[in-house]
């Protein structure tokens, strides 16, 4: 009777643990660079170009947003919308500079990707970092996931320098609720 009991209980243990494990799969994406998915739910990226929203649409995407600045190498955020606006998915503009953080991006970004409408959601800026980034702060304040797990998936899915780690983290600590 005790090893049945042991056996359904370590068997419980690793269910929950697969059920909560997020599975990153890196693919090659015609327009897209670094894309990285977590099962249907996310997926960032870097440089794409008006041509991939199409593409990204066909994967079954609702939304699409843009982290970069008008005016950065690859940037073509006018032509990204229109593409967007063309293939009937959402669009949502959230400039964001690592070397000077407005917190007013973070916050309409968690606005609008927590739109079950935008589900699911292309996050893409120059390489991925920031996007990485920017998803790690969703997890932790919107799904309320521990810091170490949104680690583990953001650093998967790109979220690589330093400073933005340093910033997603403070941003994290300074509106835990």
């Amino acid at each position: 009777m005790r090893i049945s009991v042991f056996v359904v209980l370590i068997t419980s243990v690793c269910l929950a643990a697969l059920a909560g494990a997020q599975q990153i799969t890196k693919e090659s994406v015609p327009g897209v660079t670094n894309f990285a998915r977590v099962e249907t739910t996310v997926a960032c990226g870097g440089v794409i170009t008006p041509s991939a929203i199409a593409e990204l649409k066909q994967r079954g995407y609702k939304s699409v947003f843009d982290l970069q600045l008008p005016n950065e190498p690859g940037a073509d955020v006018e032509g990204e919308a229109a593409a967007a606006k063309a293939a009937g998915i959402t669009f949502v503009h959230v400039p964001f500079q690592p070397s000077s953080p407005d917190t007013s991006s973070v916050d309409k970004f968690l606005s609008a990707v927590s739109q079950k409408a935008n589900e699911p959601a292309f996050i893409h800026c120059a390489g991925g970092n920031r996007a990485a980034g920017f998803w790690f702060i969703k997890r932790v304040l919107v799904d309320k996931w521990d810091i170490e797990r949104a680690t583990k998936e953001a650093e998967g899915l790109g979220l690589a320098s330093a400073p933005m780690k340093q910033f997603v983290l403070s941003y994290v600590e300074s509106h835990k609720r």
